[in-house]
Formats: structure tokens, sequence, C-alpha cells
């Protein structure tokens, strides 16, 4: 089953700021309904922000996204049963999640529900921008949170 119009949101708001968020609505998953296996694939520049300087920003100064155009997740949903999606079910979700270049091990829960022949599928995800090796720089850091919250959502169908 797969996807090429998934949403992932992530946030860095601090209070009293503008809002350190994005939308990217192109993002493409697989998953392997025999295993369980799922890849995602963003394109950073896909990642629209309400204040277009702080999307150019985000491109050219924290994500590198010329240098580092993807950020990918490859893993594989523990206990997957198809059969038992007709209601929505929590699984753990191990994998590789890749952002500006580093690769790094997460573990995390994920939802998912069949509806009508599709699979919805949601998560939710905080991460420090420091794991991946993506700077900010003094003079802002105080407007950007530490923890970046990422929100997933995906409607599979079949291929």
């Amino acid at each position: 089953m797969m996807t090429r119009t998934g949403q992932i949101k992530f946030e860095a708001s601090v209070p009293s700021f503008d809002p350190v968020a994005a939308v990217n609505n192109s993002v493409s998953a697989i998953l392997d309904e025999s295993n369980g296996e799922i890849a995602v694939l963003a394109l950073v520049k896909a990642f629209k922000f309400k204040i277009p300087l702080m999307e150019e920003h985000f491109n050219e100064n924290y994500m590198e996204s010329s240098q580092y155009p993807k950020a990918t997740f490859k893993g594989r949903i523990t206990n997957f049963d198809a059969s038992k999606l007709s209601s929505s079910q929590k699984y753990d979700l191990e994998g590789d999640l890749t952002i500006h270049g580093v690769t790094k091990k997460i573990k995390t829960k994920i939802s998912l529900i069949s509806k009508e022949g599709k699979v919805y599928v949601s998560n939710n995800l905080i991460v420090k921008a420091q794991d991946f090796n993506i700077k900010i720089p003094s003079v802002v850091k105080s407007k950007v949170a530490e923890d970046v919250s990422i929100n997933l959502d995906l409607i599979l169908d079949e291929k």
C-alpha cells in the first residue's frame, strides 16, 4: 500500500514568538502489509511556512536542503497484523530516521486503522535538532524549541 500525498507537520514554536511550524503535503510512503515494513520520504523543500523568510532560512541555513534534499524513515511495525486493522490499533515502530544526512535509530508508537480499503496511519514523534547536527544560531536559539514535534498522517491505498 502506498501514498504520494501524505502529510508531515512539524512544530518548534516557543511562546511569545512567531510560530516555527511547517507542513509538507507531498510525503511518499509505502507499507508492506505482509511484514509491516514501512518507508517514508519527504522532500525538505516541500515544507511550507506561513512566513516566507522563515521558509528560506529553514532551507538555506538550518536544513541545508540543497545538500540534504530528503528526510527518510525506514523501519518495521512490530507485531503488525493487517487482519486486525478494522479497529484502531497502536503498534511499536522501530527503524532509522535520516534528517540532515544523520541517521538515528528510533522507537515510537504508530496508530493504524483500515477503512474502505485504505489504511490510515498516524504518528507523533519528538526529536531534537541537535541530534541531527542542525545548528540553530544563538541569535534565534530562544525563538526555536529544543524539542521538535513531528506529526505524520498518511492515507495508504493499493499500489
